[in-house]
């Protein structure tokens, strides 16, 4: 397995596209640090091309790689909800990071709660992570579907067997200001807001 592992490592740091299992579904991976993959994920997925692509990471200090520097409050705060399918908005103004953001301004990011992943995170660095199908068509919950949307246009497909889950919770973070958009997979308690 470990094999395995670096195997997906060397291909996503090389720019490479694949479907994995994530902490709730099958997502559709890219270095978010290469442009021309994360291009190349909106070509597979069809998707609108201004709305940006959820964003994993392993843990705060990944935050660097988008200059995103968060307070003290909201650091702890992030600390208490990740590892765990929660994904959150922050803002991110970069000029140089508009092939992510989309002129949007803001990403979101997620730690998730899935080891394997987490390990693999650690040696790539962060990857966007949407769910594996084309726009407005239902998520994959097998690599069989996956692969009847992908086919032989991405690098490697990692099966986990069937997943279905909850989407992500949704929240954003505007300075100290923590607004839940969507309940999904994790409920955030009223003690950890």
């Amino acid at each position: 397995m470990v094999i395995v592992e670096e195997k997906i490592a060397n291909i996503l740091i090389k720019g490479g596209v694949g479907v994995l299992p994530t902490d709730t579904i099958y997502g559709l991976v890219a270095s978010a640090l290469n442009k021309q993959a994360v291009e190349k994920v909106y070509l597979l997925k069809k998707r609108t091309p201004n709305k940006p692509f959820i964003i994993l990471i392993s843990n705060l200090d990944d935050l660097k790689h988008f200059k995103i520097h968060l307070d003290e409050k909201v650091q702890q705060f992030l600390q208490k909800i990740w590892p765990n399918p929660v994904s959150v908005i922050l803002s991110c103004p970069q000029p140089q990071l508009k092939y992510l953001h989309r002129n949007i301004n803001t990403l979101a990011f997620r730690t998730p709660n899935k080891p394997t992943l987490l390990k693999l995170l650690k040696k790539t660095g962060p990857l966007i992570a949407p769910s594996a199908n084309e726009e407005g068509k239902p998520p994959s919950e097998t690599i069989e579907e996956a692969k009847k949307y992908f086919g032989k246009r991405v690098d490697f497909y990692v099966n986990e067997g069937k997943l279905t889950s909850e989407p992500s919770t949704l929240i954003s973070i505007d300075r100290d200001k923590i607004k839940i958009l969507r309940e999904g997979a994790f409920r955030i308690s009223e003690k950890v807001v």
